[in-house]
């Protein structure tokens, strides 16, 4: 059965691309916008789960297209709806819209100087990992479809997702509280699909994992307790700053020797410690903040008990007490097998065979994977690196750079996806 759907799917993708008109002027037409809407949004970025003008933003234009507008989703997101000419499945687009609090270090144009709070700390804010590609490409997108509804057997639904980069403490958000208001249902998605930028692989290029792509993140809150003591005297006392290094050194004997790594990579990191008001006082307690990334279940299960006991049992041997908390942030991305070959078709015909490349799984994590859960999906990453670049840097750093040109090659990804998907049940 599933060598017969695929089969349909081939067919129906290359009769679409053969006998369909010629989208290209569209992709042609819209590139430019695509690229003013990204400058915009980049230079007025927002926090998760604060992403007003950017929605107010997306709502405008999606109502411009007569496209069915639902705002307010999980507080920010924006969810449009449009329907086919011809009868068939649903397919949903996803882009996320936050934006990180980190400070831009460039002189582009369009650079942002935007600041606000997070946490309690005065903070810049910038788009240091795509979301404003992701959003003007899905915008850019919903513009091309909506022109051409004669094409579409079926319904595409656009979902503009706030707070991928996780909601503000005490609050819900994301992916997680999108699904869970209905986001999938009314109408009833059958399939999902999304794209990350990469600002390491070179604008024209696609880059795939078939099953788990991405890794399952948590985050973690470790407490310690120690004994305040004079500085002078910490015989006198119990250090919670030597308790802390303790407990990071050993959490990364839970990788190095405990995880099969041979199976699937792991990640401990500890991202933030906050301990002490003087120099010469020992404090009397300790608190860190850190990340797991897994690609497996049952070993995120023993990193997550080997935390637990390792932490407590590390503290009490210096004298002190410690807690591990550890919370779920997302799941694992998983690309199931069956839909995954029957996109490639579609990413080679629009990138070019050679272009489109499979990759091995990353420890990034993606809260896309919540979507997953529910219903098969499948997602990619795009190249917005300068071709010849050697000096590209990492998502989420002050010095993140996208090239604009690798924005067309989105529209056309996400398009035709889902005409090729909606097209093979016709």
């Amino acid at each position: 059965m599933k060598q017969k759907i695929t089969a349909l799917f081939a067919i129906a993708t290359a009769t679409l691309f053969a006998q369909g008109p010629n989208l290209e002027r569209d992709y042609e037409a819209i590139e430019q916008k695509v690229i003013e809407w990204r400058h915009d949004i980049h230079q007025n970025p927002e926090l998760s789960n604060r992403e007003f003008k950017t929605s107010e933003k997306i709502a405008k234009h999606l109502k411009s297209l007569g496209i069915e507008v639902t705002t307010g989703v999980a507080y920010t997101g924006v969810v449009g709806i449009l329907k086919g000419d011809h009868p068939g499945k649903v397919v949903a687009l996803r882009a996320d819209i936050d934006a990180l609090p980190v400070v831009e270090r460039n002189e582009l144009p369009f650079k942002s100087t935007v600041t606000t709070e997070f946490l309690g700390e005065k903070v810049g804010v910038m788009h240091a990992c795509g979301h404003d590609t992701h959003t003007a490409i899905l915008m850019g997108v919903a513009e091309v479809l909506s022109k051409n509804k004669d094409k579409i057997h079926g319904t595409v639904k656009f979902i503009f997702q706030p707070a991928e980069e996780g909601a503000p403490p005490g609050e819900e958000g994301g992916a997680l509280l999108m699904v869970k208001e209905g986001v999938l249902k009314n109408p009833d998605v059958d399939a999902i699909f999304g794209l990350h930028i990469n600002s390491q692989t070179p604008v024209g290029r696609i880059r795939f994992k078939i099953g788990g792509a991405m890794a399952a993140a948590q985050s973690f809150t470790i407490k310690v307790k120690g004994k305040q003591s004079h500085g002078s005297q910490p015989w006198s006392g119990v250090d919670p700053i030597l308790i802390s290094a303790k407990i990071i050194d050993g959490l990364q004997t839970i990788i190095s020797r405990e995880a099969n790594l041979t199976n699937e990579a792991a990640v401990i990191t500890v991202g933030k410690i906050k301990s002490g008001v003087r120099f010469n006082i020992i404090p009397e307690s300790a608190e860190m903040l850190g990340t797991i990334r897994t690609l497996d279940y049952d070993m995120k299960d023993m990193i997550n008990k080997r935390m637990k006991e390792m932490v407590s049992t590390i503290a009490k041997a210096y004298g002190g007490e410690a807690t591990c908390e550890i919370k779920d942030a997302t799941d694992i991305t998983f690309n199931v097998p069956e839909l995954a070959r029957q996109v490639l078709p579609t990413l080679k015909r629009v990138a070019g065979a050679e272009n489109v490349i499979a990759q091995k799984a990353i420890t990034g994590a993606e809260d896309f994977s919540y979507y997953q859960r529910d219903i098969p999906g499948f997602f990619f990453f795009l190249g917005g690196m300068t071709p010849g670049n050697t000096a590209s840097y990492p998502h989420h750093t002050p010095d993140f750079f996208i090239d604009d040109a690798g924005m067309q090659l989105g529209v056309k990804a996400m398009t035709e996806i889902a005409l090729d998907y909606l097209g093979a049940g016709k």
